[in-house]
C-alpha cells in the first residue's frame, strides 16, 4: 500500500489519548524528536497563528526550522514545512515509509495493543522529516488538549499557551479548569510558559501547574503594551516589551485578535533569545510580517464578491470574527456557515447571526458533519439571526451567496473553508 494512502486511511479509527503508542512508536525510529530542540504551542485558539510567527522569526533569524501543525485545509503536506517551506510529496512519502515499516513491525510482534492513529503517524512522520532535515528548532503545534497529546512525548525549551475556552468538551471537559489542566499538560519542569490573556479559572490551573513543576509563568498581558490600528484590509501593531520597541508593524494576519497573538509570540521568541536561540528584533518583525497561515480572514476576490474564509470553529472564534465584521463595517454580508455536529453550534451561531444580513447553512465535509439542516434549525432559535437558507453542498452554497452579495463570509469549521478554499484559489 502507498505510505500516503496507509496514513490517510488511518482516519478511520478517529482520535485515541494517550502517550504510550507515540512513545514505544518513537522508540521504534531511533527517537527521532531528541535530535533537535522544540518548542510547543497550546491553546483553545490562536495556537496555529502563534506557531507560524514564531517559525517565521527563528527562521528569519538564521535558524534551520520545522513547524507541524493540524489539520491541513487542502493538502496533508501543509502540516509539514521546513524551513517556512512545505516538504514535498516525494519527501513526505519516503518519511511514512519509514513510519509504516515501524508501525506494521511493532503490530506484527504484539507490542501496541492497539493501531496507532492517524495523528500519532503523522506526528511521528513529522518528526523523521525534521531529523532528516537536520533542523535546529522545531514548533510544534499541539493537535487537541496538551497532556495526552502525541506531540507532548518532546522535552522542549519552552511553551505557550495561547488561551483557554471550551471546545471538545468530550475529551477535555466541560468547564475551563478541566480543559487548562489538560492544556497544562505541556509544562515541563523549569521550562518558561508563555501565556496569553486566560480566564481566571483557567489562570489559576495553570499558575499552580508551573509552581508545582517549577516552571516559570509569563504572563504575556504583564509584558507587553500594544496599540493598534485597524483598517478593513491591515491590522497595524506596535508593541513595546522589556527588550524591543517594534513600532508600526503591519501583520500578515489580519485581525484585533491577532495582537494578542503577536504579543505571546514576540514574548515567547524572547524567551528563546535569552536562551541562546537567538533572535534580535529584524527577525521578529520579520516573523510577524511574513508568515503564511492561510484560512484565517483569508480574503478572495470571487465574481463580483469580497469572500472572507476564518477558520472560526468554536464560540471564542465565532466571536472574535463577529468583532471584526463589525469593526470593518460588514453589516451587508452573508454568512455561509458549517460545522461539525460535535461543537456547539448555537454558541457558535449567537455571535455571529446578529452582525450579518443573510445565513446559507450548508453541510461542511466529513462524517462528522451536522447537516444543513440541523444547522439551520439552530439558527432559527437565536434572536437577531437572519432566517436561514439550508443547501447541503458547501460549492453550490458558495456560488447562492456571491450571486447577489458584496460581502460573504465562509466559517463554522477547516473542513468547510478547506475544500471552499480551492475552488476560490
Amino acid at each position: 500500500m502507498d505510505p500516503l494512502d496507509f496514513l490517510l486511511g488511518l482516519e478511520r479509527l478517529g482520535m485515541k489519548f494517550g502517550l504510550e503508542n507515540m512513545t514505544r512508536l518513537c522508540a521504534a525510529l531511533g527517537n527521532p524528536e531528541r535530535s533537535f530542540k522544540s518548542v510547543i504551542i497550546a491553546g483553545t485558539n490562536g495556537k496555529g497563528s502563534v506557531s507560524a510567527m514564531v517559525s517565521a522569526s527563528l527562521r528569519a533569524a538564521g535558524h534551520r526550522t520545522g513547524r507541524y501543525t493540524s489539520p491541513h485545509l487542502e493538502r496533508l503536506e501543509e502540516r509539514f514545512v521546513i524551513d517556512e517551506e512545505e516538504v514535498t510529496t516525494e519527501i513526505l512519502r519516503s518519511a511514512a515509509t519509514v513510519v509504516q515499516a515501524a508501525v506494521e513491525t511493532l503490530m506484527s510482534s504484539g507490542s501496541l495493543e492497539t493501531h496507532p492513529t492517524f495523528f500519532e503517524c503523522a506526528t511521528a512522520i513529522a518528526f523523521e522529516l525534521f531529523r532528516r532535515a537536520e533542523i535546529e528548532i522545531a514548533v510544534l503545534e499541539v493537535g487537541l488538549g496538551g497532556r495526552l497529546d502525541a506531540t507532548n512525548v518532546v522535552m522542549p525549551l519552552a511553551a505557550a499557551i495561547t488561551s483557554i475556552g471550551l471546545d471538545h468538551e468530550a475529551q477535555l471537559g466541560g468547564t475551563l479548569a478541566s480543559v487548562a489542566r489538560e492544556k497544562a499538560g505541556v509544562i515541563k519542569s523549569g521550562i518558561p510558559v508563555v501565556c496569553g490573556p486566560l480566564p481566571p479559572e483557567a489562570d489559576r490551573v495553570i499558575e499552580d501547574t508551573c509552581r508545582e513543576r517549577n516552571a516559570r509563568m509569563i504572563r504575556t498581558i504583564h509584558r507587553v503594551t500594544a496599540s493598534v490600528d485597524l483598517s478593513d484590509r491591515s491590522t497595524v501593531v506596535t508593541l513595546d516589551t522589556p527588550h524591543h520597541r517594534l513600532e508600526r508593524v503591519t501583520l500578515a494576519l489580519n485581525g484585533r485578535h491577532q495582537v494578542l497573538n503577536a504579543a505571546t509570540s514576540v514574548t515567547l521568541l524572547e524567551e528563546l533569545d535569552a536562551m541562546g536561540i537567538e533572535v534580535d528584533g529584524g527577525a521578529i518583525v520579520a516573523g510577524l510580517r511574513t508568515p503564511k497561515w492561510p484560512g484565517r480572514l483569508e480574503r478572495f476576490r470571487w465574481g463580483t464578491s469580497e469572500v472572507l474564509l476564518d477558520a472560526a470553529h468554536n464560540p471564542a472564534g465565532t466571536t472574535a470574527l463577529a468583532a471584526h465584521l463589525r469593526e470593518i463595517g460588514w453589516s451587508d454580508a452573508t454568512l455561509v456557515f458549517g460545522a461539525m455536529r460535535d461543537k456547539d453550534l448555537g454558541g457558535m451561531l449567537a455571535p455571529l447571526g446578529p452582525v450579518v444580513q443573510r445565513l446559507i447553512c450548508t453541510t461542511a465535509p466529513g462524517a462528522r458533519a451536522a447537516s444543513a439542516s440541523e444547522l439551520a434549525n439552530v439558527a432559527r432559535a437565536i434572536p437577531g439571526c437572519p432566517a436561514p437558507l439550508a443547501i447541503d453542498v458547501p460549492e453550490e452554497a458558495l456560488r447562492l451567496a456571491c450571486a447577489d452579495a458584496a460581502h460573504v463570509v465562509v466559517t463554522g469549521s477547516i473542513f468547510l473553508i478547506g475544500p471552499l478554499r480551492g475552488i476560490l484559489r
